[in-house]
């Protein structure tokens, strides 16, 4: 089988269909080569995207100037990044949130933690899946020609190193496909244990990919042409996390709520202790579960434990949760319909993620510390909390709250991560660089396969970065290649 084409998308998620829905916009004939069987990547998990100066910040009269905020995403990255690539992203991603709803999604900027200012985290009633159907749909309509189970194994270049074609595999037959112009957005290596241990020095074996388990397969393939590498190394951490699909069935018919476990884990009157019994970070750090997970991270087998009380689980009950995440956010933040504490032991019964006791000494056992650690860490912070004051991690007094009253509560958390960031060298239009820094002709790629545009640790001032990147990077690269190749005409 030969096919011909003007562009091919290695890769169907937010940044592949992105650029391809783009291009097909304006005549390209485009080809899309997805691996699994269905489009959407891990972009079907995000919750919204990032945007400066939207048309829905504008309505909301939400102030995002994208010169500060591009300072902003600077400076938390320390100039470690390249701020072309920041700048170029920013500044399309107003006009992004102008084409998306073009297309008939409803956007509306929600808070990623409480007080977020300015709100640029762009989110739809159906989030990052919504999104991605939309997307899929429309190049659909328009005649891309999207390829299921259909890996690509390799970039053909010419005799001068221009692109000239992809290698492909369907059904166990390879094929190639002929085109000048390629763009790669295969979601990273968070499925590549070999690529992992290489390049990200902060992984710890016991933890798990809660994202999609992508095999590096652009980046492979880039490089293996020449293709020069930068920001290799970043995990995309959350924590202290549990897996999003452990929930809480609260309430019954139209009073029902579905209560993730991890926003209970999150909550800032809480304890975080890990294998050793000891507290390691301010529990404040909840309202960033990204960048205290670091602190996670560098615990015994990256594990921690969220340690609460009765008392503690009356309060949410009345008053909700101060941290959330996922849906039903408005919901989670009011008073919980009945249910919450004979959840928590249903849980207990089921698994090891949470364990409930009257017994320091019980709870110290289930978790693997010592007991008299365990105890002194609980008379130490109840003491503190007594005080009002936490001498070590300077944890707001508001939250310090004692561990008195039984049962106690435990749930069992880790540092996970959701993909990787980072691989492949680009400049601002998405074009992929060799080892002297110049543009391999025709070869483009975008989203997490790339490196240059995030800092090490995730901005959550910055809300919906990697996804933004992806649409916004696939947009970019695809208008650059109708620009300079001539496509569609």
């Amino acid at each position: 089988m030969q096919l011909e084409t003007e562009l091919v998308v290695i890769g169907g998620g937010g940044a592949g269909l992105a650029a391809a829905l783009t291009a097909a916009e304006k005549g390209v004939r485009v080809t899309v080569l997805e691996k699994r069987p269905t489009t959407g990547g891990n972009s079907t998990r995000a919750i919204g995207l990032f945007a400066s100066e939207s048309p829905v910040q504008h309505r909301a009269n939400v102030v995002a100037y994208t010169d500060d905020l591009f300072k902003l995403a600077m400076n938390w990255a320390h100039w470690t990044i390249n701020p072309r690539i920041v700048r170029a992203f920013f500044e399309k991603s107003g006009d992004t949130i102008r084409w998306l709803e073009e297309l008939g999604l409803v956007f509306q900027c929600i808070p990623l933690y409480p007080g977020q200012n300015p709100l640029v985290w762009h989110a739809t009633e159906g989030l990052g899946l919504e999104v991605v159907q939309v997307l899929a749909d429309e190049c659909k309509k328009l005649g891309v020609q999207i390829l299921v189970r259909t890996p690509a194994k390799k970039i053909l270049r010419g005799a001068r190193g221009e692109v000239t074609g992809v290698l492909a595999e369907r059904e166990g037959e390879q094929f190639e496909i002929a085109t000048s112009c390629v763009f790669i957005g295969t979601g990273g290596y968070a499925g590549n244990k070999e690529m992992i241990r290489k390049y990200c020095s902060n992984y710890d074996e016991n933890m798990d990919c809660i994202g999609l388990p992508h095999t590096g397969d652009g980046i492979l393939m880039a490089t293996e042409i020449g293709a020069a590498t930068e920001g290799l190394g970043i995990l995309h951490l959350g924590g202290p996390t549990v897996p999003d699909n452990i929930m809480l069935h609260l309430g019954s018919d139209s009073d029902a709520l579905l209560l993730p476990l991890i926003s209970v884990g999150l909550q800032p009157y809480m304890v975080w202790v890990n294998k050793k019994g000891l507290r390691f970070a301010d529990e404040m750090g909840g309202y960033n579960h990204f960048e205290v997970s670091n602190a996670v991270a560098r615990q015994p087998k990256a594990t921690s434990y969220s340690l609460f009380d009765s008392r503690m689980t009356q309060m949410i009950c009345d008053n909700g949760l101060d941290v959330v995440v996922g849906k039903n956010q408005d919901r989670q933040r009011s008073k919980l319909p009945p249910g919450f504490e004979e959840e928590l032991g249903a849980l207990m019964n089921k698994g090891d993620r949470v364990y409930v006791t009257d017994s320091w000494d019980a709870m110290a056992d289930w978790i693997g510390a010592d007991r008299a650690t365990l105890k002194a860490t609980v008379a130490e912070y109840n003491a503190d909390c007594d005080r009002g004051c936490d001498p070590i991690f300077a944890k707001d007094r508001r939250f310090l709250l004692a561990l008195r009253t039984p049962p106690y509560y435990a749930i069992r958390c880790k540092a996970d991560f959701l993909d990787t960031i980072g691989g492949i060298k680009i400049d601002e239009h998405m074009q992929v660089l060799d080892q002297k820094d110049n543009p391999i002709p025709g070869l483009y790629a975008g989203g997490v396969d790339t490196g240059g545009w995030s800092a090490e640790t995730y901005c959550a001032v910055l809300s919906g970065e990697t996804f933004g990147f992806a649409i916004n990077s696939g947009r970019i690269a695809a208008e650059h290649a109708i620009t300079k190749f001539g496509l569609g005409s």
